[in-house]
């Protein structure tokens, strides 16, 4: 049965204060909100509640073993559903909270296996928005939030990308703007007292890491498709455009001469370009989404969903895209642009 969803803009945080309210009521009912924060639009529900966490599912088409990230206020909504605050946990929310950085605790017994995909783990993040955070203070819980699209595909970062999948399946939508970094959270664990590791690469970078704790490692099945993910994007396919998509990495006169060859090899498809101001230069300028100048990742990363996007509302066959390195916020554009091209990632 599909929901009236009410859309809602929220410009300032006292005078939409009623907004906020009935939002936060909307939760703790057991209803769906979805809600902006500075990565990407999130699909909101009480992540105390399991039987609200399973709707979340359904309205996504999400597969029940993925966990839900759990969104609070601040640091002290982390003691309402994890077992202890590890020193190595506490001065990484010092420095990153709020943030784009979610961290996996030992779980308490009143957090719901619909909210962890049967894990004894709870992942949580405080957003580094204002209408995030008014929103959770209003909710009063800890608010299950993980990526407001269906599942696989690309994520949203504007209300109007959230509407597109989400109206008809949740009570409400907050408008509270474009986000500003465009790529989901950074999520790792505490593997003991001196290290971190990285479960899915996002905003807050190996190196920013690495000023506080002793030793950063990268899980090694990252990517893995077997067992229970200990986190969202580990199993599944995700960020998918509806054509198929080739990534290229390389200099800027490797990158045109590949997509030149694609171009001849693929004559009579209809293709598209997800490329740098700089690449585009030299290529037709029709079906050519151009994400900023080249080697501007924090660009890149703002843009690539909406670049992704682009392309349901500008139908072709295959899309040539443009990737960077991996340095810096690099890992986490190309975990992302490796599982939107199926793996299909041309390194020149």
């Amino acid at each position: 049965m599909m929901k009236k969803t009410k859309i809602v803009r929220i410009t300032d945080v006292e005078r939409d204060r009623e907004s906020l309210n009935e939002a936060g009521r909307i939760i703790r009912a057991g209803g769906l909100v979805v809600f902006p924060t500075e990565t990407v639009y999130g699909i909101g529900a009480n992540g105390l509640d399991g039987d609200a966490c399973r709707s979340i599912y359904t309205a996504k088409g999400r597969p029940s073993d993925n966990p839900l990230i759990l969104t609070v206020p601040d640091k002290k909504g982390v003691m309402q559903v994890a077992r202890e605050l590890p020193p190595l946990a506490e001065a990484l929310l010092d420095r990153f909270w709020p943030g784009p950085l979610t961290v996996i605790f030992p779980r308490r017994p009143n957090v719901p296996d619909a909210a962890t995909g049967g894990l004894d783990t709870v992942a949580l993040r405080c957003p580094d928005h204002a209408v995030a955070r008014a929103f959770l203070r209003s909710a009063g819980v800890p608010v299950a939030g993980p990526s407001a699209n269906l599942s696989g595909r690309p994520s949203p970062t504007t209300a109007a990308e959230a509407a597109h999948d989400m109206e008809g399946r949740v009570d409400m939508i907050i408008d509270g703007g474009p986000c500003h970094i465009g790529v989901e959270s950074t999520i790792v664990e505490c593997t003991d007292e001196r290290t971190v590791t990285i479960l899915r690469p996002g905003g807050v970078t190996a190196a920013m890491l690495g000023e506080v704790a002793e030793r950063v490692l990268v899980d090694t099945a990252l990517s893995g498709t077997a067992g229970v993910p200990k986190a969202p994007g580990m199993k599944y396919r995700h960020y998918a455009p509806a054509a198929a998509m080739i990534v290229y990495v390389g200099s800027g006169e490797a990158v045109a001469a590949a997509i030149a060859a694609q171009r001849r090899e693929t004559a009579g498809k209809r293709i598209g370009y997800l490329v740098s101001s700089e690449t585009a230069a030299v290529l037709p300028q029709e079906n050519c989404y151009i994400w900023g100048n080249r080697g501007d990742k924090a660009a890149l990363a703002n843009q690539l969903y909406g670049g992704l996007l682009f392309f349901d509302s500008h139908p072709v066959d295959l899309i040539l895209a443009e990737g960077v390195d991996e340095d810096g916020l690099g890992a986490a554009i190309m975990n992302r642009m490796g599982k939107a091209a199926g793996g299909h990632v041309v390194v020149l």
